[in-house]
């Protein structure tokens, strides 16, 4: 049988590895909004969510201060330098925006089980004040993978339709 102690423990790294992957987050999506030249819709819902992101690392900081904990400066160096590697990487493709979108869905995804799995953590831990800034960050996530979701095929219709009339279709 596990103890709140044990709960606790699982709790904290996995906030570690949220704030990395929310500073990961942001090294993938800010070099993707700077690019974005013909898709409007996804330059403005980017920025937004930036601004959401920034607002969810925040959030993990209260957690921190209110755990008497500190986010781990290794783990969000070593996983921004990856976000930034993976930007590059679409970067370089013919159709980066395809790419970035399958990418940022899948991304979404990731972050929502892992927010999931926190708030679990913290109802088992029994800190009450944990989790509804947890499940805020949930939403916010929930809302840009559906929003991804809703916008595949505009964006490959849009990809296709700027690449066929000889117009810069991977941004």
């Amino acid at each position: 049988m596990f103890t709140n102690d044990d709960a606790l423990s699982v709790l904290v790294t996995g906030l570690k590895n949220a704030h990395a992957m929310e500073n990961q987050a942001l090294s993938i999506m800010k070099p993707q909004v700077q690019r974005i030249e013909n898709y409007p819709d996804m330059h403005a819902r980017l920025e937004q969510h930036i601004g959401e992101t920034e607002g969810q690392i925040e959030r993990l900081e209260t957690i921190f201060g209110d755990l008497q904990e500190r986010h781990s400066t290794l783990k969000d160096t070593m996983l921004s330098v990856g976000g930034s590697m993976a930007a590059l990487g679409h970067a370089m493709a013919g159709d980066e925006v395809l790419k970035d979108t399958f990418a940022n869905h899948a991304f979404e995804n990731y972050e929502i089980a892992a927010y999931r799995s926190l708030i679990t953590l913290s109802e088992m831990t029994s800190l009450a004040n944990v989790t509804p800034l947890l499940e805020q960050n949930l939403s916010e996530e929930e809302n840009m993978a559906q929003w991804i979701r809703d916008h595949i095929k505009a964006v490959t219709e849009r990809y296709v339709s700027l690449s066929s009339s000889g117009q810069t279709a991977k941004r």
